[in-house]
């Protein structure tokens, strides 16, 4: 069977399962995507490994691993979603400590958790991605290229619910304050406020 290598699109709030989340990985050479429930522990934790400016005052579980792994030289050279039973996924890694590769069982979301942290590709066999891709248009133009998309996967996923959140303005913030904001949120581990401070600083 051949494999065919994945990305991460995104991540939003799933609609179909109250508190958990939709990770979406993408086709690198095609058009389809792949939509994976996830909890929302491992969804925070993939989107810190996402935000490279963004880092925890503590290492989560999945930092923890990777940092048990450097101290005796194991890497994780790759990850394999390689089958798919009653809408779960399950995943490989593929593990290599002194030239001996080995193969450990794990969830999806902590495999990809893991794999953004080692930098390894993720990959899952063509007959899954027929199975559970979805299709896109196979020639939109430039200006299109998102309408299929939006229909598809919004029958899957949606924006998260509003709360009460009170909503903060942060450009009439300095750039001192937006700093101190920042750091405030990732020790209060707030990391969707600091994404939006972080944002807010990178357009100055």
């Amino acid at each position: 069977m051949s494999l065919v290598r994945l990305n991460i699109k995104g991540i939003s709030y799933s609609q179909t399962q109250n508190g958990a989340y939709a990770l979406i990985l993408n086709e690198v050479d095609g058009d389809r995507k792949l939509p994976i429930v996830i909890g929302a522990f491992e969804a925070q934790s993939i989107a810190i490994a996402l935000e490279k400016e963004i880092r925890p005052p503590r290492p989560l579980t999945h930092d923890l691993f990777k940092n048990f792994a450097d101290r005796f030289d194991i890497v994780v050279k790759q990850v394999i979603i390689h089958k798919l039973v009653d809408g779960v996924f399950y995943s490989s890694l593929i593990c290599e400590r002194d030239k001996i590769e080995e193969i450990i069982d794990a969830r999806t979301s902590d495999a990809i958790a893991l794999a953004l942290r080692f930098q390894a590709p993720i990959f899952t066999y063509k007959n899954i991605l027929d199975k559970a891709g979805i299709y896109l248009k196979v020639n939109p133009t430039k200006d299109e290229d998102t309408a299929e998309d939006g229909i598809l996967v919004d029958e899957l996923i949606v924006d998260e619910p509003a709360t009460d959140k009170p909503k903060v303005n942060y450009t009439n913030k300095s750039l001192k304050e937006l700093h101190k904001l920042l750091e405030t949120a990732v020790l209060n581990e707030d990391y969707e406020t600091a994404a939006k401070i972080r944002d807010e600083i990178s357009k100055r």
